[in-house]
């Protein structure tokens, strides 16, 4: 059983919802993710999203298109990502990694060379915002046999045979974004979420985790009740942009891990 696989496994028994923090790799400064993914952890992050920098993310608000520039200021490239989850394996061998980002840096590196090193890493899942399920097949056949999951992203806007689509296509989880437009942006519709899960829990057994409008412990909770993971991203990322120093690592990390266990222990009380 896969990592992931076991995660969404034990939850469920326990009737929770799993808390899945995204932090862009990086960011602030390169030395500062491994502990932060450590820190994340140990205040009730159950899987990590892993932000792959790139220099285009269209699908990403300006919170977390600057974390990206801070990151590639600092020339942080797939292979450092990859030789952060191999550090961080030395210590944790448990807690889900996926990593989350564009197509461009995979295809630079090559779809059987990026397979290899994420398994070797320790990475367990990828998702690809700008890659469609139609044109998926090749890197998704690839990340397969090398016992990566191919996580997709399905909107408000797909239509149910999309849906279809991106659920064959898809292991470990599907994620849903909870709203129209880009990550950190508007304000989520909750009955109207509820109402697409169940009919993407129609299509497929595998989890469903929400996110792109998750901005406070309350929201998270909500979604916590409907959904079997929330993904918690630019409200998390927004606190980076108060780095200056290498002494302002530890209030970051103070303040994020504080959001992260008010999320998760307010999640754990509905």
């Amino acid at each position: 059983m896969s990592r992931l696989a076991l995660r969404f496994a034990t939850l469920k028994e326990q009737n929770k919802a799993a808390l899945i923090p995204y932090i862009t790799a990086g960011d602030p400064v390169p030395t500062f993710t491994v502990d932060m993914m450590h820190h994340m952890v140990k205040n009730g992050a159950d899987i990590i999203e892993l932000g792959v920098p790139f220099s285009d993310p269209a699908a990403d608000g300006p919170t977390i298109q600057l974390a990206m520039e801070r990151a590639l200021a600092h020339k942080v490239s797939l292979t450092d990502v990859l030789a952060m989850v191999s550090t961080f394996r030395q210590q944790d061998n448990e807690t889900p990694i996926v990593l989350m980002g564009y197509l461009n840096p995979i295809e630079k590196m090559g779809y059987l060379a990026f397979a290899k090193a994420a398994a070797v890493a320790g990475v367990d899942g990828v998702l690809t915002v700008d890659l469609p399920p139609e044109e998926a097949s090749a890197l998704a056949l690839i990340l397969q046999q090398h016992q990566l999951d191919r996580i997709f992203l399905a909107a408000p806007t797909s239509t149910l045979p999309r849906l279809k689509k991106i659920a064959e296509l898809s292991s470990g989880f599907l994620y849903y974004v909870s709203l129209k437009g880009i990550t950190g942006a508007n304000i989520l519709n909750v009955a109207e979420v509820e109402q697409k899960l169940k009919a993407i829990r129609g299509m497929t057994d595998l989890p469903i985790g929400v996110g792109f409008g998750i901005k406070d412990a309350s929201t998270a909770a909500t979604v916590g009740g409907i959904a079997d993971a929330v993904v918690v991203g630019s409200v998390l990322v927004k606190h980076f942009e108060t780095y200056e120093h290498d002494k302002d690592t530890a209030h970051i990390q103070q303040v994020v891990g504080e959001v992260l266990l008010a999320m998760r222990q307010t999640m754990d009380e509905v």
